[in-house]
């Protein structure tokens, strides 16, 4: 049964990788022997990310330094993941930004840049590694959305958007690509524990205490806790699992 879940020869791309949600499914990915391309903004928190990754598993990790909102930067992150591993087995859409305001008072700028970072590059990044996983003979992708691809929130349009596109930009490809044996999946968060969520909870008061209230586990999630979920997800013990949007929330989703 171990080996169901086992990463081991594998190379996974995780964009946003080198903190946060990116970073717990990173170290998940190589705790069970998977080599992993970190790829974020953030040279220097990148290059230190993989430093940590590297030394803590002994698993081989590459930082790539890319914004994902050019399509240019992508191709060019996944030839130098295919230059140096020959192969891209896993793709984990995770990099996101959040700006919060009333949605009469949001500009198309700030909204542009919401969509384009967390929807506009799960395509992008989508469409990039399809090849290699077609040449390969199959894939798993993974992107990652938010309680906002389920419920609205005032202050979150643009945000909310993005994460709803999510979802249904999942099934699509879940559906198109069932054929060359890659599986899409997605996976919503709940509230975790992140730099977002933090600044989220200075910039709206009361959140910490409504979260705790709708969280049926009473706390609220580390990034950590979405590695399991992403694991089964990019392993072979889910090669019949596709189109999928699962909730890893605490049960915030099913509370009343």
């Amino acid at each position: 049964m171990k080996e169901l879940f086992s990463l081991k020869g594998k190379i996974a791309i995780v964009t946003g990788g080198n903190g946060g949600i990116g970073k717990g499914i990173a170290h998940g990915f190589a705790a069970v022997g998977g080599n992993i391309v970190i790829a974020a903004r953030n040279k220097a928190k990148t290059h230190e990310t993989a430093r940590e990754i590297k030394s803590q598993y002994g698993v081989q990790v590459l930082g790539v330094q890319v914004d994902v909102r050019h399509e240019d930067q992508i191709q060019a992150m996944v030839a130098q993941a295919t230059d140096r591993f020959g192969q891209i087995d896993i793709l984990v859409n995770n990099a996101g930004i959040n700006i919060r305001n009333m949605p009469q008072d949001y500009r198309l700028d700030e909204w542009d840049e919401i969509l384009d970072t967390n929807l506009r590059s799960a395509f992008l990044c989508s469409k990039a590694v399809y090849p290699a996983m077609k040449e390969a003979g199959g894939g798993k992708i993974i992107s990652i959305g938010s309680m906002t691809s389920i419920f609205g929130g005032a202050k979150l349009a643009p945000y909310g958007t993005s994460k709803g596109g999510i979802v249904q930009l999942t099934r699509s490809l879940a559906v198109a690509w069932a054929p060359d044996n890659i599986q899409v999946n997605a996976i919503l968060p709940g509230w975790i524990n992140t730099d977002l969520t933090r600044q989220a909870r200075k910039e709206l008061p009361g959140l910490n205490e409504r979260v705790l209230a709708r969280t049926p586990v009473g706390r609220w999630g580390e990034p950590k806790d979405l590695a399991g979920a992403a694991i089964f997800l990019a392993s072979s013990t889910s090669n019949f699992v596709t189109g999928v949007a699962l909730p890893v929330d605490g049960g915030f989703s099913v509370m009343i």
